[in-house]
């Protein structure tokens, strides 16, 4: 799975959002998401609603591509990247590279 991870700075005290891959289900702090409904070279808009994704979610080349928008914790230097970060996983916990 191919995640553009797009970071905003939470609340003080708040949890850094939790990732995790298996399969084609990207869970993002306990809510599992199943992304496999989505066909080679198709997309997907997601319903209105709250979610974490920002955009489209696509299939190319068999790998999921999502936009998913990240909460940081206090750990994380108050100052980041511009960019969004690219992140591929093909199982277990997402790690955010947050600067620390």
């Amino acid at each position: 799975m191919h995640l553009i991870l797009s970071a905003v700075r939470g609340l003080p005290g708040q949890a850094e959002t939790a990732l995790s891959v298996a399969g084609d289900v990207l869970t993002i702090d306990g809510v599992a998401y199943d992304l496999g409904p989505v066909p080679e070279g198709g997309r997907a808009t997601p319903a209105p609603g709250d979610h974490p994704f920002i955009g489209l979610i696509t299939r190319e080349g068999g790998e999921i591509h999502a936009t998913v928008r990240v909460m940081l914790d206090d750990t994380a230097a108050p100052d980041q990247p511009a960019s969004p970060w690219a992140v591929t996983v093909t199982s277990g916990p997402v790690t955010i590279p947050a600067d620390r």
